[in-house]
């Protein structure tokens, strides 16, 4: 285990130095003082490795997700949200979370010899998704949010409040507070969720559907979007 774990802090530091496709397994071995057989020994390869330092780090957020038991499966609202508050809370003040966070989301490539990783991504937002709309299902259930309420979609967009503040705030990390933006943020997601007022805006008409795609978008976001 002490080996396995040499490896995976030397992976962890030259992927987030270099990134993923500019860092071998030679240089992985090197850099923790081991032989390449040493790293054949714990990983098949480079990917094995790299989703076993993932997991190394997701392991304690994803616990700290899955608080439910036999008796209450889903988690509840409360949960919920200490759940994603301590992911915004790991982000900021734990180097590890940090670092691996900054290589999964600005330093591999999920091509070639890492194209199997896409697979486990793509996995654990669809486990993340199911998730949330069984926490709120079960939020329905108990009267908490209107019975009317699309969960599936409301799962979905939680993901996507989430996923969006981690990747802003990586790449920008002075710009705001992580945690007590992403609170805030989840808290008014939540709020907004148990209203059953009136929408705040109408449908969107045949006309503005039939504008859809003719006018050029915003530059600064098409650039951003493309980066």
């Amino acid at each position: 285990m002490e080996t396995r774990h040499r490896l995976l802090d030397a992976a962890e530091q030259l992927f987030h130095q270099h990134g993923v496709s500019h860092t071998s397994l030679q240089d992985i071995a090197q850099a923790a003082g081991l032989t390449r057989g040493a790293i054949y020994w714990h990983f098949e390869d480079k990917a094995e490795l790299f989703d076993a330092m993932m997991e190394r780090a997701a392991m304690p957020l994803e616990e700290g997700m899955s608080m439910t038991s036999e008796a209450s499966p889903q988690l509840s609202l409360a949960e919920l949200r200490w759940g994603l508050v301590n992911v915004f809370y790991s982000a900021m003040h734990n180097e590890r979370t940090r670092r691996v966070f900054e290589i999964a989301m600005q330093k591999v490539e999920y091509t070639g010899e890492l194209q199997a990783l896409k697979d486990r991504k793509l996995s654990a937002h669809r486990d993340w998704r199911a998730q949330n709309q069984a926490a709120f299902d079960h939020a329905v259930a108990l009267g908490q949010l209107p019975k009317a309420m699309d969960t599936r979609l409301a799962a979905i967009a939680l993901v996507a409040l989430v996923d969006g503040l981690i990747h802003q705030w990586i790449m920008d990390p002075e710009s705001f507070d992580l945690m007590q933006v992403g609170q805030a943020s989840v808290e008014g997601f939540l709020t907004s969720l148990a209203q059953s007022g009136s929408a705040l805006l109408p449908p969107m008409s045949a006309e503005e559907r039939a504008r859809l795609g003719q006018a050029g978008i915003c530059r600064r976001a098409a650039q951003s979007h493309a980066e």
